[in-house]
């Protein structure tokens, strides 16, 4: 077989259903259930035979297309929790599923080096009129103009309703159902991977969503021994926790190797709870590493806590996790382009040294006690090399968890917005956009789920109330006009309009990040490799005015001098080496920057 020849790929599955000849096996672990059966197309329930350690199994006539349900004791019949496809929601029957029937074509793909990534977040729903996985496929080339590297997907599990923003999934192994079918999701990896696109998903394992979860009916998935926000911490640590460890590990090696992603985004790791002796999350790495030796594997954390521990390299090669979404950039760069202080913006807000300390050495707080925050926060992170952050102005969270989900576009300077995203967008940290951000989208990103009855009625208030405590949302009148979450319309409302792209002044703001990313791959990105820690430095020049170096992999030095407030600064330091990009009023007299203003250099070895 040459590189070019399709391809069938398929994760060795325990569990789930297997197609095995003219019969299919359906396993289940259920130890909580005397007995089990199953479902077939609708027909009479058929008993399973039970099995050791609570596994249940039966073989049954079928192939590809067969819809089963599993039966419990008291009747409620309950979908494979390992299913590949829901066509009937999160309620309905599981859909048995050939992965050897898609042929890949990306057989000479070998994925790319972390330090050339420049990451495209999207969500699938609202990223096109149509909002499927084929639809995306068809938007790949503007990714690839633009300089975008990687796209990643929000989470794609299947979750309640036809719309949501993926963090309710309750079936992480099946791509939900409003988007396509497993082959479409697989047919928009393959054709990034033949534009040279890696593709990465954004995956939870510290909750499961509040619709359509049947797992603790047969199985002691939780445990009262942590708490988390979503409530009682899921079980890795607990009697009864092996099986549980693995549906999340074989989750991950599932969409690794069937679905042929070169990483995953993990979800809020700070809510994953584990007290045994080996941590849910490094045995997790250890696995995805030893599958997939031979192309590199991207692992992503979101982790409130700033660990820098599981960011350790050895020999310049992650020992567990690749990089993190650096929350403490976005901080720091959105508070001084918007002068915003209000919820947590409180602990960034008017703190020069926390620019700098965030673009240096990955963490602005390392143990500091944070006064909004109520508590000390973050690990020394200076040791790191600069790439082991995701920095970004926006992304989901950023947005979404706004009250009108607007963007950062829409009340701020446009030269304030260009100074800040400059910064981001040339730093050594690896840089994230989401979603139609490079050309200013006018098109908000609020909060939607697709929930029905008291379900709907307790997330619309709980909504609500998560804005009470923000000054400009006191007033009962103003916390009325934040978008219903439930509502269609406000889903229908984040949908990009692709439309502006010809229109002013989003055209010029594409060609804007058209030049800065290009700049970012001829002038940052080849002097990365063999880049390590203790290699930065920064000094603050005056309130929101700081000068910042890198010592880069070939032993350049990249030199960055911002004045990120609306007043002129003054003393910046004398900056060395070849000017790649200026911003603003960055070119006047020696230790001047005038008002949101940048200058990027670098000065050669020697």
């Amino acid at each position: 077989m040459t590189a070019s020849d399709p391809i069938a790929r398929a994760h060795a599955m325990p569990f789930g259903s297997v197609i095995m000849g003219d019969q299919v096996a359906l396993r289940l672990w259920a130890p909580l259930a005397d007995a089990v059966s199953v479902e077939l197309d609708g027909g009479e329930p058929v008993p399973m035979d039970p099995m050791d350690d609570g596994w249940f199994e039966a073989r049954v006539p079928g192939a590809a297309g067969l819809r089963y349900r599993f039966v419990l004791p008291d009747g409620t019949r309950v979908p494979d929790p390992a299913s590949r496809f829901q066509p009937d929601d999160v309620l309905g029957p599981s859909e048995v599923v050939d992965p050897h029937a898609y042929r890949w074509s990306d057989g000479a793909w070998q994925g790319r080096p972390w330090r050339e990534a420049v990451i495209y977040e999207l969500h699938v729903g609202t990223f096109t009129p149509e909002g499927t996985f084929r639809a995306a496929i068809d938007r790949l080339d503007h990714l690839v103009d633009l300089g975008v590297t990687a796209i990643e997907l929000m989470p794609v599990g299947d979750f309640g309703g036809d719309r949501n923003w993926g963090y309710d999934g309750v079936l992480p192994y099946a791509p939900d159902s409003a988007y396509g079918r497993p082959d479409d999701l697989k047919a928009l990896v393959d054709a990034a991977h033949r534009r040279g696109l890696m593709v990465f998903l954004d995956v939870i394992y510290n909750h499961f969503g509040p619709e359509g979860n049947f797992l603790p009916l047969y199985a002691p998935v939780f445990t009262d021994r942590h708490k988390t926000p979503w409530g009682a911490g899921i079980n890795y640590d607990d009697e009864g926790s092996r099986w549980i460890r693995e549906f999340v590990i074989h989750n991950t090696l599932y969409w690794i190797e069937e679905f042929h992603l070169d990483g995953l985004r993990l979800d809020a790791v700070h809510g994953i709870v584990d007290d045994s002796p080996r941590h849910l999350l490094d045995e997790l790495a250890e696995r995805i590493r030893a599958a997939v030796p031979d192309r590199p594997v991207h692992l992503v954390l979101e982790n409130e806590e700033n660990e820098a521990e599981r960011l350790a390299r050895r020999d310049d090669d992650p020992v567990t996790y690749t990089a993190q979404w650096n929350d403490d950039v976005h901080h720091v760069l959105h508070t001084a382009a918007t002068g915003e202080n209000a919820g947590y913006y409180a602990d960034y807000r008017g703190k020069t040294d926390l620019l700098g300390r965030a673009l240096a050495e990955g963490f602005a707080y390392q143990g500091e006690e944070m006064p909004y925050r109520g508590s000390a926060r973050g690990e020394p992170s200076g040791h790191l090399p600069p790439t082991a952050f995701v920095a970004f102005l926006q992304n989901h969270d950023q947005i979404g968890n706004r009250a009108f989900g607007d963007r950062i576009t829409d009340k701020t300077p446009a030269e304030a917005v260009r100074a800040a995203a400059c910064v981001c967008l040339l730093s050594p940290q690896v840089p994230l956009l989401f979603m139609g951000e490079e050309w200013a989208a006018r098109q908000p990103f609020p909060f939607f789920v697709g929930f029905e009855g008291d379900l709907a009625d307790a997330v619309r208030e709980g909504r609500r109330s998560e804005f009470a405590r923000f000054p400009e949302f006191q007033d009962p009148e103003q916390r009325e006009r934040i978008p219903d979450p439930v509502a269609e319309a406000t889903f229908r409302s984040a949908k990009l309009d692709w439309s502006d792209l010809d229109r002013e002044p989003h055209k010029g703001w594409h060609d804007w990040y058209r030049r800065v990313l290009a700049v970012r791959h001829a002038e940052v990105v080849p002097r990365l490799a063999g880049l390590d820690g203790h290699g930065a430095a920064y000094e603050i020049v005056a309130d929101g005015a700081v000068a910042v170096r890198w010592r880069l992999g070939d032993g350049s030095t990249l030199h960055l001098h911002c004045n990120l407030s609306p007043a002129e600064a003054a003393g910046f330091p004398e900056q060395p080496g070849e000017v790649i990009w200026r911003e603003g009023r960055a070119d006047g007299p020696d230790g001047v920057l005038g008002p949101w203003s940048v200058r990027w250099s670098v000065s050669q070895a020697g």
